[in-house]
């Protein structure tokens, strides 16, 4: 197999995918930890959105959300979840793949008391992915919490974070004439190390 240098060098893929997206934070103009993230509902059928990737750990990303949401109901029914990450300033891409996991404890806490307390509140307010009879309605639901709650609003039950921790991380960067470079990193489960392949373009 070629030799990983360059971009591609590293021994364990999430240091990579670190090393990645804080390059990426040095270029990319808006949001560089926006991640497409797939779900499947009951019946089979794929769903994604945007969401914000807050945390790569030594085993797992982490990303939060309204644990009553779609995309939260979703993962607990299968605990599966992808994502894709584009850097049109790097020219890279990120693909992952894995098992996923709820952090609804202390860490989930401190991050929720860093977010500002206008987004807390949001958080509290909103019933994500149901529906509501308007934007007034929101909105005045915004304004009765955001006098109930105080000036430091705790992280509601219903919110929190899920952990995806992969089974595949797939790094592409593109080549001139489409001869891209991609190398897949996968195990068969998370017990077992990562073997690594090249892939064609």
């Amino acid at each position: 197999m070629d030799p990983r240098v360059g971009i591609f060098a590293g021994d364990d893929p999430l240091d990579i995918a670190r090393r990645w997206l804080e390059e990426a934070g040095r270029h990319e103009p808006s949001d560089p930890n926006a991640i497409a993230l797939a779900t499947v509902d009951s019946e089979g059928l794929p769903d994604v959105r945007i969401v914000l990737l807050k945390s790569i750990e030594s085993d797992a990303f982490v990303f939060y959300t309204n644990y009553e949401s779609a995309k939260a109901r979703q993962i607990d029914s299968n605990g599966r979840a992808a994502f894709a990450v584009h850097w049109k300033s790097l020219r890279r891409q990120i693909r992952v793949r894995g098992l996923v996991e709820r952090e609804d404890g202390p860490i989930a806490d401190a991050y929720f008391r860093s977010r500002p307390r206008e987004s807390r509140v949001g958080a509290w307010a909103s019933p994500q992915s149901r529906a509501i009879a308007s934007r007034a309605a929101l909105e005045a639901e915004v304004a009765r919490l955001d006098a109930e709650l105080g000036e430091d609003p705790p992280r509601p039950a219903f919110w929190g974070g899920y952990r995806l921790r992969p089974l595949e991380i797939e790094f592409w960067a593109d080549g001139a004439h489409r001869l891209h470079d991609r190398y897949k990193w996968s195990r068969p489960t998370l017990n077992h190390p990562f073997e690594v392949l090249r892939l064609g373009p």
